[in-house]
This record gives C-alpha cells, structure tokens and sequence, in this order.
C-alpha cells in the first residue's frame, strides 16, 4: 500500500506555528511588549516566516515522503518529493469542495490524493482512467476504451497471472469511470493498493500533482508525467501509447 501519513516533519511544522502563534497574542497582545523588546524582536519575524510558509504549503507547493514500493520504479522508498498544490483546485474544508481549478487530471499524470476510505492518508497513485472512460486489465494488460495500452512506466515482479476469483490485481473489469472521478493506479502493478481494489477517486480528494524529487540529492529528478491517448475521437487504432509529456 502506497499511503503517505502524517510524519514528524509535519507534526513539527504545525507544533511550531502554533506555539509561534500563541507567542505573537503573548508579546504583542496581552503583555504589549515594545517592539525594541528582544523576546519580541525574535518572535515576530518567526511568526510572519510561519505564516508565509503555510500560504505556501497550503495553496501551492508541499512535501510529501515516499514510504512503500507502489510506485516503483518511479519513486523508490525514501524519496521526498514536491507537489504542485494549486493546479487541480484548492480545497476548501469548510465546503469539502475544489475551487479555483487551473486543470484536470491527464492520463499517465502522477497525482497526489486523499484515500477516500480514509481521507486522512494521503496517496500518491497514476492518473489512469477521466470520468467516461472504460477500463479493463487482462492478464496484467491495461485496457481504456477497449485500447490496449503500452505503459513505459509500469514495473512488474511477479510474473504469476491470477485469475480475478482469486484477485482482481491481473483481470479486473470492464468498468466505466462515473463523473467527477477518476482511477488510480500505482506504477509497480503487483504492489500497489489503488483502484482496482478500492474503487474510483471522487474529484474532491485530489491535492496535488507530482512535482520534483528533491531528496535523496542523488535522486533529484523532475518526476516524469505520460500521456495516454485512448479516446475513440482521436485514436482510430487499438493501441493507446504512453508517451512522456511535455
């Protein structure tokens, strides 16, 4: 299962800010200290750093850990990437709703997502199949629109087919996407918790599309997003060809 939960980095970050927050009512509030105090002078350019870099990571930029192989060998355990937090939308808690959104996910697009069975972890999955699109897997093949896709991106290690009595991970479907969702499907096939087994993305919980890897330095990478051309429109064949985007 490829879930991203809440770590020390960001327990930290809010611990900060809060007790930062409870310092600036403290000094400038309920003792008035004067601005040439020093407890003053330090806290309050700490308090305005904080509350910029919550701007930033709540409407556009955020860091998340890679912590299991269901991406692999896109992402590796370990990886700390940047997601671009604005493109899809930004979240409003109070509506549970997206606003303001720039674009909708692409085919072959990595994204960055709430699990919808437990919206507290966050996910990060391929954007696979848009609403109206009918995907099936036979045999470890993936189909969209009845086109057989040829996935640059997907990483196989284990080469039994099960049959979908047994398991839904090598035949699964035909199903149709529902509006306003999407299916998800993590690049290393035979480890990945995604779509297949828990049903489609409802549009709401998307945060984010993948950005850079920038830790490990020597794993610095911008993370390589595809393009999947399987609409009936547009393609005439039966092969929809993953191709990397620009």
């Amino acid at each position: 299962m490829h879930k991203m939960p809440v770590d020390w980095v960001e327990i930290t970050f809010w611990s900060l800010f809060f007790l930062l927050t409870v310092g600036e009512i403290l000094v400038a509030y309920v003792y008035k200290l004067p601005k040439t105090n020093v407890v003053r002078d330090w806290i309050e350019p700490a308090f305005e750093a904080i509350i910029i870099a919550t701007i930033i990571r709540t409407l556009f930029i955020q860091a998340f850990r890679i912590p299991s192989s269901s991406m692999e060998d896109t992402l590796l355990i370990g990886d700390q990437i940047m997601a671009n937090k604005f493109i899809y939308g930004t979240h409003i808690p109070i509506k549970d709703k997206l606003y303001l959104r720039f674009t909708q996910p692409k085919r072959g697009e990595v994204f960055i997502f709430r699990y919808p069975e437990e919206p507290r972890v966050m996910f990060i999955k391929r954007c696979i199949g848009l609403p109206g699109d009918k995907i099936e897997v036979k045999n470890k093949v993936l189909f969209i629109n009845d086109k057989k896709v040829e996935e640059a991106y997907v990483y196989h290690k284990d080469m039994r087919v099960f049959p979908n009595y047994i398991t839904v991970r090598d035949n699964f479907g035909p199903v149709i996407v529902p509006a306003d969702n999407y299916f998800a499907m993590g690049d290393n096939r035979d480890n990945s918790a995604d779509s297949r087994f828990w049903g489609f993305l409802p549009s709401k919980f998307l945060r984010g599309k993948a950005w850079i890897v920038y830790w490990p330095p020597d794993r610095w990478k911008v993370i390589k997003h595809f393009n999947i051309n399987a609409d009936a429109k547009t393609n005439t064949t039966n092969i929809a060809v993953a191709v990397p985007a620009k």
